[in-house]
């Protein structure tokens, strides 16, 4: 299982911190273990209930939300030469582990993905930051995870928290947009 979400995410590998790479991964892994899900199922998993039969899972979804937030990242370091300071593998992992919560948030009944009982009581922003504390997760970290939606709004924000719920909102709305 490992194996197979390293080739789906292979941004994993962009955080230079092994320590913190692996337990970005261990995140993932036992939020699967925890909530009975498998690589099969998140590929099938749509990555939001309030887009009708989006056909983009959460594997797609969080890998388009990492690569945004890296190239935003990088742009921004490159473009404003010291001037905005960016922890990149804080970027990477926040980025990844932004929608984990949904593995708790979700469940199946007849087939089709619905919010869980658990989910109707926490968004994913706070059971997904709750659920990495447990594993050791940096708290810029956890931040970047619970202010990545509108759980965030109105509270002061990292930068990384900032490209993460901007590349986040960037990805929904592109994808909701109807043809004008």
């Amino acid at each position: 299982m490992e194996k197979k979400i390293l080739s789906l995410m292979p941004q994993f590998h962009e955080i230079k911190d092994k320590d913190l790479r692996e337990k970005t991964l261990e995140v993932w892994m036992k939020a699967m273990e925890e909530g009975d899900w498998s690589v099969e199922d998140l590929l099938a998993m749509p990555f939001t209930l309030l887009i009708e039969n989006t056909e983009v899972n959460i594997i797609e979804h969080t890998r388009a939300v990492t690569l945004c937030s890296i190239q935003i990242g990088d742009v921004l370091i490159k473009e404003y030469k010291g001037k905005v300071a960016i922890n990149r593998d804080y970027l990477i992992s926040g980025a990844l582990l932004h929608d984990v919560g949904k593995m708790f948030e979700y469940t199946r009944e007849n087939g089709k993905f619905v919010k869980s009982p658990g989910g109707k009581l926490l968004r994913h922003p706070i059971s997904g930051a709750a659920f990495a504390a447990k594993f050791g997760i940096r708290t810029e970290i956890l931040h970047i995870i619970a202010a990545h939606s509108k759980e965030g709004d109105g509270a002061r924000r990292t930068v990384e928290a900032f490209i993460v719920n901007h590349a986040d909102f960037v990805n929904f709305d592109a994808l909701k947009v109807e043809d004008l």
